[in-house]
C-alpha cells in the first residue's frame, strides 16, 4: 500500500489554553482513502472542551489532537474506481465504527464500542479530526451534495444529524406537544426537526434571553425562562401536558423537571450530556409509565441531514454567530465559548 504525504496546516490541540494553527504533514493512502480539502468547520462543545480543559467528558487528552468533526470540503483526490469524481463537494460524516461487532451488523453504529469519531482523545493514538487543509476519509464518509448550496448551512449537516437522531428516538410525532429544554445549537436544531417530523406544538425553554430569541427563530412556537414558575406551573398540571420532551441542556434541574412535565406515557428523550449523577423523580416515570431514551450521535440520519440542507427544507443560519479564518481559530474558540454571546462559530478554510 503506497502512502503519499503532502504539506497541510491544523489547528492542533496541546493542552489547556494551548491550540495552534500549525504545518502538520498528512500522511494517506492514495489507493484507499479520498483526499478532501477542508472548506469549512463548525465549532462544537467538544471543540471547546478540549480547548478550556484538555478534555471533553471522559475523553482526556494524552498526544496533539486536530480538532473538529463538523466539516465540509471538495473532493482533491480518489483512489482509482471510485464513485466520487475530483471536485465533487462533500459533507464528511466523522464516525468510523468498526462494522464488524454485532451492534455495527444489528444497525448501531452509533453505539459501536470500538467507534473511531474523528476529533476525539477517547482512543490513544487519538482521532484527528477535520480542522485542517486536508483530510484523507473512506469514500463512505463523504456524502455529496449540489454545488449551488451554501458552505454556511451544509456545515451544520452533523450537529443536525445529531438532533434527526434524536427525533427518531422519540418515534411518531405528528400531531404531538413537544417540549424542548435547552436552547443552544442542538436544541434549537431538534425545534426545527421536531416540526419537520409533523410536532403541532414545540415549546423551549432556556435561561438566557438570547437562546430564547434564537429558539423562536428556529421555530419555537413558545421560548420560556424555565424560572419563570408562573408559565411552567401550568405544564405540570392534570399529569403533564407534553407528549415528548427532548432534554438538550445537561442540567439537573431541567432533566427533573421533564418528569412532570411529560404526561402519562409520554417520552422524554435525553440528549445534554453535562452530569453524570443527577436526581431523578423515579416514582413520577414509575406511575407515569414515561418512557425514558438516550440519544447518541446519530447513524443513517447524517445523509437525510444532508438532504435537509442541500433542499433548503431547514434553515440554520440564525445560530450562525460568527466566521473566522483558520488561523484565528484561538479567537473562534473564545468567542464560542462564551455562550452569553455566540451559538455556532464556524472557520473558513479555503
Amino acid at each position: 500500500m503506497a502512502i503519499q504525504t503532502i504539506e497541510n496546516r491544523a489547528c492542533v490541540a496541546y493542552g489547556i489554553k494551548d491550540v495552534r494553527h500549525t504545518s502538520l504533514p498528512l500522511a494517506y493512502s492514495a489507493e484507499e482513502q479520498v483526499l478532501v480539502k477542508v472548506s469549512r468547520g463548525g465549532i462544537c462543545g467538544s471543540d471547546i472542551h478540549y480547548y478550556q480543559h484538555a478534555k471533553a467528558g471522559m475523553s482526556i487528552l494524552k498526544n496533539p489532537l486536530v480538532l473538529g468533526h463538523e466539516f465540509i470540503g471538495v473532493i482533491a483526490a480518489v483512489p482509482t474506481g471510485s464513485a466520487l469524481k475530483v471536485g465533487q463537494r462533500v459533507a464528511v460524516n466523522p464516525s468510523q465504527p468498526c462494522n464488524k461487532c454485532a451492534l455495527c451488523l444489528e444497525g448501531k453504529q452509533n453505539v459501536c464500542r470500538s467507534m473511531k469519531f474523528m476529533g476525539s482523545a477517547q482512543f490513544n493514538p487519538h482521532v484527528n479530526g477535520g480542522f485542517s487543509e486536508y483530510v484523507a476519509v473512506t469514500e463512505q464518509q463523504c456524502v455529496p451534495y449540489a454545488d449551488n448550496s451554501k458552505d454556511s448551512v451544509m456545515v451544520f449537516a452533523e450537529p443536525l444529524a445529531v438532533a434527526i437522531h434524536a427525533v427518531h428516538q422519540a418515534g411518531d410525532l405528528v400531531g404531538k406537544k413537544v417540549l424542548v429544554t435547552g436552547s443552544g445549537p442542538i436544541g434549537c436544531l431538534v425545534m426545527a426537526a421536531a416540526f419537520n417530523a409533523g410536532a403541532a406544538e414545540v415549546v423551549a425553554t432556556d435561561m438566557s434571553e438570547r437562546c430564547r430569541e434564537l429558539a423562536v427563530q428556529m421555530g419555537a412556537t413558545l421560548a420560556v425562562d424555565p424560572t419563570d414558575t408562573e408559565s411552567t406551573a401550568q405544564w405540570a398540571e392534570e399529569g403533564g401536558y407534553f407528549d415528548v420532551c427532548f432534554e438538550a441542556s445537561g442540567s439537573p434541574a431541567a432533566i427533573a423537571s421533564t418528569a412532570s412535565f411529560t404526561r402519562p406515557k409520554g417520552t422524554v428523550v435525553q440528549l445534554g450530556m453535562g452530569h453524570n449523577t443527577v436526581e431523578m423523580p423515579l416514582g413520577l416515570l414509575l406511575v407515569k409509565e414515561i418512557k425514558l431514551v438516550g440519544s447518541f450521535r446519530f447513524i443513517d440520519e447524517f445523509t437525510t441531514s444532508v438532504r435537509w440542507l442541500e433542499s433548503g427544507r431547514i434553515d440554520p443560519l440564525p445560530l450562525l454567530s460568527a466566521e473566522f479564518n483558520q488561523d484565528q481559530v484561538v479567537e473562534a474558540l473564545e468567542l464560542a465559548g462564551d455562550k452569553s454571546k455566540a451559538a455556532k462559530v464556524q472557520l473558513i478554510f479555503a
